[in-house]
């Protein structure tokens, strides 16, 4: 599903138009975006947790080749799914 069919069916869901409803995700996401990069994490109960987690530099060697290259330390985002997101997929 893509950005502009997630619009159209939460729009029809709430009730509200879809210039509403794409101004609510896109405040939705940027607000998930500045938590995680000020290292916090967002939680919704049921549905899943974001979080974000230290990587460590590494050595890693590149397919096909001998090649030894140098993976540089980085942060990851991390989502663990919560217990009805889990059992509504399992379905």
């Amino acid at each position: 599903m893509k950005k502009a069919e997630f619009v159209q069916a939460v729009a029809e869901k709430a009730g509200l138009s879809k210039k509403d409803t794409e101004a609510a995700l896109d405040a939705a996401l940027e607000t998930i975006t500045e938590a995680l990069a000020g290292g916090k994490s967002v939680s919704f109960i049921g549905f899943g947790t974001f979080t974000t987690a230290e990587r460590a530099a590494r050595k890693a060697k590149v397919p096909g080749t001998d090649r030894v290259v140098d993976v540089p330390a980085t942060r990851a985002v991390k989502f663990k799914v919560g217990k009805k997101l889990k059992e509504a997929v399992a379905k």
